[in-house]
């Protein structure tokens, strides 16, 4: 790696160091998936009644193979740098944190299982809470790439078809996916509003 490319990767971190810390807690997940498989159920989903809280979140960082670890942070670097460098790295944490655990917990009442994982759930969520922010106030944030929005709808929709399963032989976790997207769009209009109200 030559020095420019060095620094990029620097400035990149230091404006973003939340971001950077979920992919390196991915990276963790999947080599722990990889290593120890099936991994031990106390990094599995629990639900509250049984107060082991982060377990609510540690699903999100558990990632079953190359691809699906690689696809996940490139998005996340995409969309969750986004909201860092505009509205603070406490903000995305905490953003990352509500809908994680509503993402999981959707998953598990629809599944039945607490063996799943991924960064997909949050990564719809941010993807929903941006699209809506920009849509109700443009100036809060620049849009997102042309078409993307329609092409992770699409894929969400195809992915729901259990085609995948079938074709692939692959789980996916397609409750966390919606109720990451719906969860991601109900707060980003929630903020957006206040944005509004407080800036009329």
């Amino acid at each position: 790696m030559n020095k420019l490319n060095g620094n990029k990767w620097w400035l990149a971190v230091n404006s973003s160091p939340i971001t950077a810390l979920l992919i390196l807690a991915s990276v963790i997940g999947a080599i722990v998936v990889k290593f120890s498989y099936p991994p031990p159920d106390y990094l599995f989903y629990s639900g509250l009644e049984q107060g082991q809280y982060l377990r609510l979140i540690t699903p999100i960082f558990l990632h079953f193979g190359l691809l699906h670890l690689v696809f996940n942070s490139l998005w996340l670097s995409m969309l969750g740098s986004r909201i860092e460098v505009t509205e603070g790295s406490m903000h995305l944490m905490l953003l990352v944190i509500v809908c994680g655990a509503v993402s999981n917990m959707l998953q598990y009442n629809w599944s039945g299982s607490i063996y799943f994982g991924g960064m997909s759930g949050v990564i719809y969520a941010l993807l929903g809470y941006l699209w809506i922010k920009h849509k109700m106030a443009p100036q809060s944030y620049p849009p997102l790439p042309n078409g993307l929005m329609g092409f992770m709808v699409g894929w969400l929709l195809l992915c729901m078809t259990g085609i995948l399963e079938v074709a692939l032989g692959i789980g996916v976790a397609n409750a966390a996916h919606l109720g990451g997207l719906l969860i991601g769009l109900l707060i980003g209009l929630v903020f957006a509003v206040l944005g509004m109200a407080r800036n009329p």
